[in-house]
């Protein structure tokens, strides 16, 4: 899922300062390092599937440790990182299995929606508002509740597929619902990023403390990774592969 957290002002008080303030640059360089680890691990649980069940487990403890202690933190968000890329890594190679070449079309639209947002926020004057992030939050939750029920139908047999809802299609269509759920998904991690973003240039302009960047990097990979499994499941549908 996405960053869940998207007011972090409160949290300021509670950050060690060292003097120095946030900048871009601070942001830009622990995202890398964040991704980079994440990238690296995925490799790893690539070539070693069988990590990926563990790595989800203990990447949801320490996203959930982080979450609810709400302080940067760099041991816990490059913790986070590692066992999240033994996740993703198993299960894109999983994926690359059933779907030759889907992986790289999933990196390719995931980072074509991140520079999609990114460039409506720095030239199109694209902000997050309290209306925004009230909207992504309430849409998030039913989200969650669809996934949930979802799997519950999947567990209990009462859907005979591996995909459950989303396999089916829309009454008097020929469209499976996993498609609408996925594009809908997409369109909120893309408004996921634009309050990331506008997050960031609030903590910069309020002189928050450099430590905070390591939280701003920890929403961002948050919400690529979300992003990027949302296009895993959706590009079978696209290309009719499922």
């Amino acid at each position: 899922m996405s960053n869940p957290v998207f007011n972090r002002k409160a949290e300021f008080l509670s950050v060690p300062d060292s003097g120095a303030t946030m900048t871009y640059d601070d942001v830009i360089v622990k995202t890398l390092l964040t991704m980079g680890v994440l990238s690296a691990a995925a490799m790893v649980g690539w070539a070693f599937p069988a990590l990926s069940a563990v790595g989800a487990i203990v990447a949801f403890i320490i996203g959930m440790i982080a979450i609810f202690k709400r302080r940067p933190s760099a041991p816990l968000t490059l913790a986070y990182g590692t066992f999240e890329g033994f996740a993703v890594g198993g299960l894109s190679a999983v994926f690359e299995n059933l779907y030759p070449g889907i992986v790289l079309q999933a990196v390719i639209a995931t980072f074509a929606v991140l520079a999609a947002c990114l460039a409506a926020f720095k030239f199109g004057g694209f902000r997050a508002t309290p209306a925004m992030v009230k909207m992504v939050l309430v849409a998030m939750i039913g989200y969650l509740v669809y996934s949930v029920v979802n799997l519950i139908l999947v567990a209990t047999g009462v859907i005979n597929s591996p995909s459950g809802l989303n396999s089916m299609n829309i009454p008097g269509t020929s469209i499976p619902v996993g498609v609408v759920v996925g594009v809908l998904a997409v369109l909120l991690a893309a408004f996921c990023f634009i309050i990331d973003f506008t997050q960031i240039e609030d903590d910069v302009k309020d002189g928050a403390p450099a430590a905070q960047a390591w939280w701003n990097a920890f929403g961002l990979m948050l919400t690529i990774v979300w992003l990027y499994l949302e296009f895993l499941r959706l590009l079978p549908y696209l290309r009719g592969d499922d």
